[in-house]
């Protein structure tokens, strides 16, 4: 069975004057407001599509991570995962760069190290994103 999910953008006017409006369809939030200077100068109020991508890539990366600990036989009691996802204007996304921190109870870093960089590597999201560089910083609590 497959999944698909749907967000739908709303756009009025030019590029650079111009402005629109996200809606997701699973969400009752919303909509998000989106416009160029949010997106080349940053914002804490309006978002951009690399904020969009940078939830789409913490939440994928940690559920994979999740799962990969529990597969080793050390479930984790938390994660928190922040993505940064970069955007150059003129040249495009270049880059996300995870930044986890979880408890792990009995599994030592190099261990999670090890788990987390293989959950990078096997993350729907993280394959999507294979034309970017993607960086991970991983700390057990």
């Amino acid at each position: 069975m497959s999944v698909t999910s749907e967000a739908t953008t709303t756009w009025k006017g030019s590029l650079f004057e111009g402005s629109g409006e996200i809606a997701l369809e699973s969400s009752n939030q919303g909509p998000f407001a989106v416009n160029w200077k949010a997106r080349s100068e940053g914002s804490d109020s309006v978002t951009t599509p690399e904020e969009l991508i940078a939830a789409a890539h913490s939440s994928c990366f940690s559920m994979a991570l999740s799962h990969a600990l529990a597969e080793n036989g050390t479930p984790p009691t938390s994660i928190e995962t922040t993505a940064s996802v970069t955007f150059i204007p003129g040249t495009g996304i270049t880059g996300s760069h995870l930044n986890v921190n979880a408890a792990v109870p009995g599994l030592g870093a190099e261990d999670f190290a090890r788990i987390a960089d293989e959950a990078k590597a096997g993350c729907p999201v993280s394959a999507a994103l294979s034309a970017i560089e993607i960086t991970l910083e991983a700390t057990l609590a």
